[in-house]
């Protein structure tokens, strides 16, 4: 089975349901609430989070350069590259050969990649240098244990 981030060639989300077990009730992420009768129903994940299941594909943020767009280092992305991309879309680009993971910026007939931490720099093309938009991030799935 081929791994689903592999390093050399991104492999597309099949289309078989990833499902997982959705509580109805919702969990208060500020003051608790009192506690209700936990229902529970079957969601499929490929519903909620790929639109085009031979577009979308599935990869490893690694860096820091998006943290203020919410998406931190061993992230992963879901990227859709059946999607049009636009301005303020986060996207995955292929710069001189390299994938990167950055803010699409295209104003004024400039277009340009802006990292979501003031630390880095952006990624604005020069000379024959361009940017290849590979796809657009539509979500970023977070694992908080090992």
């Amino acid at each position: 089975m081929t791994s689903i981030f592999s390093p050399t060639r991104p492999v597309p989300v099949s289309e078989a349901p990833l499902l997982a077990r959705l509580l109805i009730s919702r969990v208060c992420a500020g003051f608790p609430s009192p506690a209700e009768d936990l229902g529970a129903q079957r969601i499929d994940l490929t519903q909620v989070l790929i639109t085009h299941p031979q577009a979308t594909f599935l990869l490893r943020a690694s860096g820091h350069s998006m943290v203020q767009a919410g998406i931190f280092d061993n992230d992963i992305l879901v990227v859709n590259r059946a999607m049009a991309p636009r301005h303020r879309h986060i996207v995955v680009a292929v710069v001189d050969g390299e994938f990167t993971v950055k803010r699409l910026y295209q104003s004024g007939g400039r277009t340009k990649l802006q990292a979501a931490n003031p630390t880095y720099p952006d990624i604005v093309p020069h000379g024959e240098q361009t940017i290849e938009v590979w796809g657009v991030v539509t979500a970023c799935i977070k694992q908080f244990t090992a």
